[in-house]
């Protein structure tokens, strides 16, 4: 069954039983005459899990508003075969309510889908559940609403709150006034500056970000040449899913070149100590280094969270093992260590760096590429290029109107205190909080799902301006900083520490 049977089902069940959920139809047409306590803008994962945990919370009137139809997640990479990168657990709402009712098992109870997991001895769920699951939620939560694109967001001084601006999509206008807002805009797709001028109609199909992999799936697949290009999971399995469509011994489908930065196709870390890098312990660790010491640890911390699934890994190594089977060359090429530094259309009607022919490729494209440990240079000739270079936080369009109010550092990034609120004009007394815009003052755990439900919470109480939810003091094992006066390792006795110079900034964990 197909993500879109799957939503086609879902939706004629809730045409049945539309008694069952929620509806938000009556409260819009006053909703420009009452003042929330929070809009959300944008509603992915993050947003929707300070939905889902806001819910019900006493006092609180909240309204989260996306320009899509309806809520979707990575639709380009929901294949079949591919699954989340953390365990089930980190749903919208367990790792900070695992009483509430927008969980993912009890999403599973709730469609007759308990028992079927309980035997499937899963941890990791399929990326399409994971997807329905959260569709789930957002139709079913009354404060969320799509087909709402917001356009402005403005700081009213007099009446002192936000004033949020949104279209319909038959293009109507709508306002509704805010005291606090959270923005979870997601991120949007980053291509290599030598593929950009590439990014055309012309080449539409051809030359891709993996965002938009599934939807030229088939195309690409018919194709004599494909490279994919980056080193994380989603060109792991971009990689994967075109080598599948060659038969048993290698033939049909397209010759499949993967080439990545990296110096090595690397496994993610994923050792149970290492895990404990996306613990709110070591977001209060990071967020007390000095400035250039943050940026240095992301740039080193890649492994952490641009690296592939050993299984993904595996599966590769696996499908060219069999394709090789009686001394057959492989139809693919793995290039680690390698930048590509420029690109054209061919010249030639082939595209085809394997020798197969054309196959009605239409023209294919020459990348310059340099071997970074080498400084050699060399060229790929190919039908088509799948750019999986991730993903980057973008100042979004509709908060021109109050950039000026914004206390942007000096590399035009928002500045976020512990509780993700930016820091704004003092003649500002509302409150504006970020998801997933924090990579440069929280760390590598900012996109990771795992640190989602307690972000939300922690947003949700400052927004509540007491505790909702509590949060745990303590979360890893591991003393991430050197320990100083009066601050002990996890079970040590305190008269067993001795005081040492603490180096600017450095902080122990588990402190605030």
């Amino acid at each position: 069954m197909t993500t879109e049977d799957i939503y086609a089902r879902e939706h004629e069940h809730r045409h049945q039983h539309g008694s069952e959920y929620k509806t938000y139809e009556s409260h819009q047409s006053h909703e420009s005459h009452q003042t929330y306590d929070l809009v959300g803008v944008g509603i992915g994962p993050f947003n929707l899990s300070l939905a889902a945990l806001s819910d019900g919370a006493p006092g609180l009137r909240t309204l989260f508003l996306d320009a899509k139809p309806a809520f979707s997640w990575h639709p380009g990479l929901l294949m079949e075969g591919t699954v989340l990168q953390v365990p089930f657990l980190a749903d919208l709402v367990t790792m900070a309510d695992p009483t509430s009712l927008w969980s993912y098992l009890n999403y599973l109870r709730e469609h007759d889908r308990m028992f079927p997991f309980f035997f499937s001895e899963r941890f990791h769920i399929p990326r399409r559940e994971y997807d329905h699951y959260c569709r789930w939620v957002a139709e079913s939560l009354p404060s969320c609403r799509f087909d709402a694109r917001v356009t402005e967001v403005e700081w009213d001084e007099r009446d002192e709150v936000f004033v949020v601006t949104h279209r319909a999509a038959d293009g109507a206008l709508s306002h509704v006034r805010a005291r606090q807002i959270v923005l979870g805009v997601g991120t949007n797709p980053v291509v290599p500056e030598p593929l950009r001028p590439l990014l055309t109609p012309a080449h539409a199909g051809r030359v891709l970000h993996s965002s938009d992999y599934r939807t030229h799936r088939a195309r690409l697949a018919a194709l004599a040449d494909v490279t994919v290009v980056g080193a994380g999971q989603s060109g792991a399995e971009v990689a994967l899913d075109l080598l599948r469509h060659q038969d048993g011994s290698g033939a049909g489908g397209p010759y499949v070149r993967w080439l990545a930065r990296t110096p090595a196709f690397a496994p993610m870390e994923y050792s149970k100590i290492g895990l404990e890098h996306f613990t709110p312990d070591y977001i209060r660790y990071f967020r007390a280094l000095p400035e250039e010491r943050r940026e240095r640890l992301v740039r080193e911390q890649w492994q952490l969270y641009k690296g592939v699934s050993e299984e993904t890994l595996g599966e590769i190594h696996d499908e060219l093992y069999e394709r090789t089977i009686g001394g057959t060359e492989p139809r693919a090429a793995l290039h680690p260590g390698v930048t590509v530094i420029a690109a054209e259309p061919s010249r030639d009607s082939d595209g085809s760096g394997s020798g197969s022919g054309s196959r009605g490729d239409g023209g294919g494209y020459v990348l310059t590429c340099r071997h970074s440990e080498q400084d050699a240079l060399f060229e790929v000739r190919t039908s088509a290029i799948v750019a999986a270079t991730g993903y980057a936080a973008a100042r979004p369009a509709f908060l021109d109107t109050m950039a000026k109010l914004v206390d942007w550092d000096e590399q035009g990034r928002y500045r976020i205190d512990g509780d993700y609120r930016v820091a704004l004009d003092a003649s500002v007394s509302g409150a504006l909080y970020v998801q997933n815009a924090e990579l440069h003052t929280h760390g590598i755990g900012a996109p990771d799902l795992t640190l989602g439900a307690w972000r939300a919470a922690t947003i949700l109480n400052a927004v509540a301006g007491r505790e909702v939810l509590r949060v745990p003091e303590r979360t890893a094992w591991t003393t991430f900083g050197a320990p100083g006066a009066g601050v002990a390792e996890a079970g040590a006795p305190e008269a067993g520490v001795a005081a040492t110079e603490t180096a600017p900034g450095a902080q122990s964990s588990g402190t605030a």
